[in-house]
Order: C-alpha cells, then sequence, then structure tokens
C-alpha cells in the first residue's frame, strides 16, 4: 500500500502492546502516516510500540490501562483528541483469555474475561461514540473472531464474550442505520493467529495451548484491518477457515458440534507439558513476552479478505436448494405409489 493522499488518519488502537494490536499500529504507521493512541496495560510496552510507530513515519501516545475501567477508557479517549485532533478509527483489539474445560474454570475468571474481552470493548465503543456521533463520522473496526459464530471446546469464556460483543455491536448497527448515522461499524472475524496469547494466557490444560486448523501471521490480519478501516463493510471473515467455520455452524451445526468433540481438544494442545504456576495476563500483564508474534514461526498463508454479505448471499441460496431437494425428496416419498397395470 502507498500512503494515502489524505491527511494521516487519528487512530485508537486497545490491545496495542502485542500481537494484532501492535501489527495493526505498525500497519498504520507504515501505510498511513497516523497519529495513534496506543491502549494497553503495560507501559513498558506500549513505550516500545510508540518508538516504532515513529520510526515508521507516524506519531503515537502511549495510553496505559486497563480497558475494564470505562472511565479510564473514556479518559484516554480525550487525551488523544487533545494531542492529536478528531478520532477518525477506533479499533478494538484487547483481550484475555483462559483455556480449559468448563468444570475448571472458576467465577472470577469468567467474570475477568468477560470484564476485558466484552466489556473492555463495549467502552471503547462507546468512547468512540460520544466523539464521533456529533461529527457524524468516524469508523469502528471490531476484532472479531470466527469463534464468535461457533465456539469451540476448552475457550467457553472467550467464546461468550466474542458472542457477547457480537450482539451489542448488531443492535448499535441497527441504531446508527436508523439515526442516519455517519459512523461506520465493522467487524473483522479472525481466523487462527499466531499471537503470544498461547505463551501467556492462563491455562487449566495439562498440555501448553496452540492454535487449531491453518495458522496467520498477526502482520496479514493488520493489513485486513487497515483494509477494513478504510473499506468500511457490515464484516470481514479472514481466511477460508473462518468461512468454513461460521458457514459450516449456520447450516449443520450438529455435525460442528460432533467435529470438534473428536478434534478440537487434543488439537488445541501441544505435545510439551504446561508448566504449573507459570505467570499469566488475565489480571496483569506479563512483562517480556510483549511482541507481535508468538512461538508458531509458520510463513505467511494468502489471506482471503471477504465481505461477509456476498458470501451470505451465496450461502443462502445454496442452503435454500439444499432444503428445497429435501423437501422435494421427503414429498415423492410421502405419496402413494401408481400401481403397475
Amino acid at each position: 500500500m502507498q500512503p494515502s493522499p489524505a491527511s494521516p488518519p487519528v487512530v485508537v488502537i486497545t490491545g496495542a502492546s502485542a500481537g494484532v494490536g501492535r501489527a495493526t499500529a505498525l500497519a498504520f504507521a507504515a501505510h498511513r502516516h497516523a497519529s495513534i493512541g496506543l491502549i494497553a496495560r503495560s507501559g513498558d510496552a506500549l513505550e516500545e510500540v510508540r518508538r516504532e510507530v515513529e520510526r515508521l513515519g507516524g506519531k503515537a501516545l502511549a495510553l496505559p490501562l486497563d480497558v475494564s475501567d470505562a472511565e479510564a477508557v473514556d479518559a484516554a479517549a480525550g487525551r488523544v483528541e487533545e494531542a492529536f485532533g478528531p478520532i477518525d478509527v477506533w479499533i478494538n483489539a484487547a483481550m484475555v483469555t483462559v483455556f480449559g474445560p468448563v468444570s475448571s474454570i472458576t467465577p472470577a475468571e469468567l467474570k475477568r474475561v468477560t470484564e476485558v474481552t466484552y466489556l473492555g470493548s463495549a467502552y471503547g465503543i462507546q468512547a468512540a461514540l460520544r466523539r464521533m456521533r456529533g461529527r457524524d463520522r468516524g469508523a469502528i473496526v471490531q476484532v472479531g473472531s470466527a469463534l464468535a459464530y461457533r465456539s469451540i471446546p476448552l475457550q467457553s469464556a472467550y467464546c461468550a464474550a466474542k458472542h457477547a460483543i457480537q450482539g451489542f455491536i448488531d443492535s448499535l448497527r441497527s441504531e446508527l442505520l436508523h439515526d442516519g448515522s455517519g459512523v461506520t461499524l465493522t467487524a473483522v472475524h479472525l481466523p487462527a493467529v499466531n499471537t503470544p496469547q498461547f505463551d501467556w494466557a492462563r491455562s487449566h490444560m495439562p498440555r501448553r495451548a496452540q492454535p487449531m486448523g491453518k495458522i496467520f501471521q498477526p502482520e496479514d490480519i493488520a493489513r485486513a484491518i487497515l483494509h477494513a478501516a478504510e473499506q468500511p463493510r457490515r464484516e470481514y471473515w479472514l481466511g477460508g477457515s473462518a468461512m468454513q467455520a461460521i458457514l459450516g455452524n449456520f447450516l449443520v451445526p450438529g455435525f460442528a458440534d460432533r467435529y470438534l468433540a473428536r478434534n478440537a481438544v487434543d488439537g488445541q494442545e501441544t505435545d510439551e507439558r504446561e508448566t504449573p504456576g507459570r505467570p499469566d495476563n488475565l489480571y496483569h500483564p506479563v512483562e517480556g513476552l510483549h511482541r507481535t508474534r508468538g512461538r508458531f514461526g509458520l510463513p505467511h498463508h494468502s489471506l482471503r479478505l471477504t465481505a461477509s454479505g456476498r458470501v451470505a448471499r451465496s450461502a443462502a441460496v445454496a442452503a435454500g436448494l439444499i432444503l428445497a431437494g429435501g423437501l422435494g425428496y421427503a414429498i415423492s416419498r410421502l405419496q402413494p405409489r401408481s400401481s403397475t397395470p
């Protein structure tokens, strides 16, 4: 991509210290020379990202805070506008998770994942709207997941939080349409991504966690998020695996249940034993692990960026044909057979 001829945008990114959030900050700096408000809990890690952003031609403001604190999120939005001007793009990428079966997750852990991954996103969207609605412009991009539609075993708290934010933004989208608002709202649903979460997330599993399915690199996702901010759609589904998971759940949810029961427990664990009592980032940052990529040193895969509406229409036609064929077959079986003279 070449730098946009328009003036560099003002962007806020939550979860900017590592993984997809960090890669997205660097993409906006390199390709759009953006001024970026960087939100995450680790001040030291945010300072590293700030320096990288400025080296790439952007500007940055490090804003260490916990996104589960609504007042802190709103205050950070105000600081960004004081420093750089009106916010053009708000991107929610902050998250925490806990790996393990439902029976192993404590009420406190479940609450914490909900507060950060769901409520933290909702608070960010509200902070953005307070500033964008009056100007009748701005783009909000919610980093989602195929797991917002198709839950998998061992990630119940995270899947539930992603389902929740999907419900929240669907409600908001209708409100914005009702008001004729110029603010856009786009969900970008991710496949498996090689981020540090598999090294620092809390886990109740006996072996170390790993992504399931084809794994993409954060830099590939970041370029897609940049595109989504500039070419907003209702949703983007990234990668064929995300599309398959979402459409498969729509069309054959029972089959998906059984497939995941057979494959997604062992499939999310490596052969390495988990280290009991290791530090995790559920409540506090794990210093020294803030980086863009995780430990899965795989090559880049070609990333398919699909607007969900186009695929959903095709899937609806296909599903309609399948159902019509099935109904026709059922009716034919109910009709009396004619006797042979």
